[in-house]
């Protein structure tokens, strides 16, 4: 990949930004540089990081916990940049995020690298190093509902947090006992499609997911991503309204933190509207058997117990958004907009 320009004059916010066509073409103007972005591709994430570094108005964001609860992506129009540990590898990352606003449209773009240490507390090492892969996402100003519920799929990213990291919240693990990499359970931990009836919840404590301390780890190429409340940007110190906005979905609806006030004007942490199906699950013939424990994304069911609807999902004050949750389904569950491309994954 390669940039056309030199440094940044001034930061990001009064810039005028390139018109339609040019965005069209994968070509946004950052602080005045000209860079490449290849909707829903990879980008050179040392263009990205060496861009952010170089804007005079970015922000460091190392540990940062957010406080903006606006859910419009244009409030968020900076560069960002952070230095955190690979604490597995003993070594340093700089993570980067740009945001850039044109018209109804946002472009986030990130190296990928998260604004905290990664790697803390898991059960064993990643099975890839922690690497930084550029990826440019788009997010609409004016979300709508599409009419349909869409389920999540494993050729996408369901949503990019504020800090530059995705969450992907499906595991590619479960129930496969013909499998020569089963385990004494019949489980493997990848493989799967994401219609196989037995998907493994990797935030279940009896899932053998390595994840760290921010319910994280990587993919097969070093990214790194979410399975769950990531444990940065918010805390359980919310404001007047609630916890801050942490990032958007694929439909670009918001996700928020824990935290919202409710009608009665209290706040309070928003409640999963699922609840852990009672009794055994059914078995042979491709059926792991057993009690429902929460080992299993099919072992919980949608019940309208809490506050959130099936997608994780709610509308306050005339905003629907997603928000993080310390049950199942953790964060999104399903999307009520139309995904973007871009939040597709690099072949």
């Amino acid at each position: 990949m390669m940039y056309i320009g030199e440094g940044a004059a001034e930061p990001l916010k009064g810039i005028q930004l390139m018109k339609t066509p040019f965005r069209a073409a994968g070509l946004f103007v950052f602080a005045g540089t000209l860079i490449f972005a290849a909707q829903g591709a990879a980008q050179d994430a040392t263009v990205i990081l060496e861009t952010a570094e170089s804007d005079p108005g970015s922000v460091k964001i190392t540990n940062k916990i957010l406080t903006n609860t606006s859910p419009d992506c244009a409030d968020y129009a900076s560069a960002y940049t952070s230095e955190v540990k690979d604490l597995q590898q003993d070594r340093s990352l700089s993570g980067a995020v740009l945001v850039t606003v044109e018209g109804d449209t946002c472009t986030i773009q990130s190296n990928g690298i998260p604004n905290h240490d990664v790697g803390g507390d898991s059960r064993r090492k990643f099975a890839s190093e922690v690497a930084a892969i550029g990826h440019s996402f788009y997010i609409t100003r004016k979300p709508e509902f599409s009419g349909r519920i869409a389920e999540l799929e494993h050729t996408s990213f369901d949503a990019i947090l504020l800090n530059g990291a995705v969450v992907d919240i499906q595991s590619a693990g479960c129930y496969r006992p013909s499998s020569p990499q089963a385990d004494a359970d019949g489980n493997v931990l990848a493989g799967c499609r994401a219609d196989d009836p037995w998907l493994l919840d990797p935030m279940s404590p009896l899932a053998t997911f390595a994840e760290d301390n921010h319910h994280a780890h990587t993919q097969p190429d070093g990214r790194y991503h979410y399975h769950g409340n990531p444990n940065a940007l918010f805390d359980d110190n919310p404001g007047p309204d609630g916890s801050p906005l942490i990032g958007f979905a694929a439909d670009g609806f918001p996700v928020y933190g824990t935290y919202f006030k409710d009608e009665d004007g209290k706040v309070r942490k928003a409640a999963s509207g699922y609840t852990l199906k009672e009794g055994s699950r059914p078995s042979g013939d491709g059926n792991p058997g057993g009690n429902y424990n929460g080992l299993y994304r099919s072992d919980y069911e949608f019940t309208n117990a809490g506050d959130l609807d099936e997608c994780n999902g709610m509308t306050v004050n005339g905003v629907y958004a997603y928000y993080v949750t310390d049950t199942y389904p953790w964060i999104v569950a399903c999307l009520r907009g139309t995904q973007d491309a871009s939040f597709a994954k690099p072949r």
